[in-house]
């Protein structure tokens, strides 16, 4: 695969969603709380990062599933941004997410089930897929997975994509994370606790998620980013560690902060970015979006003043990875 500077890239969201999200002052379950604004829009992990991308000058192709019965907020969103619109339209709707933002900056998700996705829609996506994989080096596949695809499936699609030498930026959780890494993406980011999910044990301190992601680069993963929040973000690449720290921000919303700063991570490495530049570039983008709502470029003064508050540094390597 040509190391040149590209601004082609493919978003894959397999299980994309309308987000309908709302903020109030305090959620109080089990009774009626009151939301003070609220947003419908289309979104999922996949639909979140072409969106940045967009904003940062890539030009992107967006593919995945989409129910037949509610389009038109993705096809509108598709245009304004102006990428090339591949998803597979399949039976039924596209899901609805709730998300519940409370003032003290805690989120709560309430995710539903996608649409159903048949062995003919599947093998429309492949054909897709792989058509796509003629032109394009750079594959972000994001998100949780709709009823019909099944982990191996989703590290299949992972692993056909790695033997034809793509780089594949994969963000996942759970049982497709587990899947997927064995598949050999070129580039996982999970967050703390997500790692914590995929190894068993709580992992409450930085030291204790570099010694995690340090046992996973022994399957063949070239690059291994763990963010942490407000405790910014480790990257392991060829025995390298490397960790960034951003300035302190007022958040208002963490809705779409770990897609930004997979939107951020792809960007770097499609221009090139040395690779201090390029974690300090995509640590600060991501803390832009904690500022905001929504996702997206907003400010780009904003993103170069916290670029120049974000500090990054070498780690040193973990010698005992018994202990975990």
């Amino acid at each position: 695969m040509s190391t040149s500077k590209t601004t082609k890239v493919v978003t894959i969201t397999l299980n994309p969603a309308l987000d309908l999200t709302g903020s109030l002052s305090e959620l109080k379950p089990g009774t009626v709380s009151l939301v003070d604004k609220s947003s419908f829009h289309a979104a999922g992990k996949g639909v979140n990062v072409a969106k940045v991308l967009s904003d940062l000058g890539a030009e992107v192709t967006v593919t995945g599933f989409l129910g037949k019965d509610n389009p038109e907020l993705f096809h509108q969103l598709f245009s304004d941004l102006k990428v090339t619109d591949r998803f597979i339209e399949v039976e039924g709707a596209t899901r609805i997410n709730v998300k519940l933002v409370e003032a003290s900056g805690a989120v709560s998700d309430i995710n539903f089930p996608g649409v159903q996705v048949s062995q003919a829609d599947i093998a429309r996506f492949e054909a897709t897929l792989f058509e796509l994989a003629e032109t394009h080096d750079y594959f972000v596949l994001a998100g949780s997975l709709p009823r019909g695809i099944t982990p191996e499936q989703c590290a299949a699609w992972i692993e056909q994509l790695h033997t034809r030498g793509k780089r594949v930026l994969f963000d996942s959780s759970k049982a497709a994370l587990s899947a997927g890494i064995e598949s050999c993406p070129w580039l996982i980011k999970p967050n703390d606790e997500e790692l914590s999910d995929f190894v068993g044990q709580h992992l409450d301190t930085a030291e204790k998620c570099q010694q995690a992601a340090q046992s996973l680069s022994q399957k063949g993963i070239e690059n291994i980013v763990v963010s942490m929040g407000s405790e910014g973000v480790m990257w392991l690449n060829e025995g390298q560690w490397l960790r960034s720290q951003p300035p302190k921000m007022e958040v208002v919303s963490t809705v779409g902060a770990g897609d930004t700063l997979v939107a951020g991570l792809c960007w770097g490495h499609m221009q090139n970015m040395p690779k201090e530049n390029l974690l300090c570039f995509a640590t600060a983008l991501s803390a832009l979006a904690v500022s905001q709502v929504g996702v997206g470029l907003t400010s780009q003064q904003e993103l170069e003043s916290i670029e120049l508050q974000t500090q990054v540094s070498e780690l040193s390597p973990i010698t005992n990875l018994d202990s975990l």
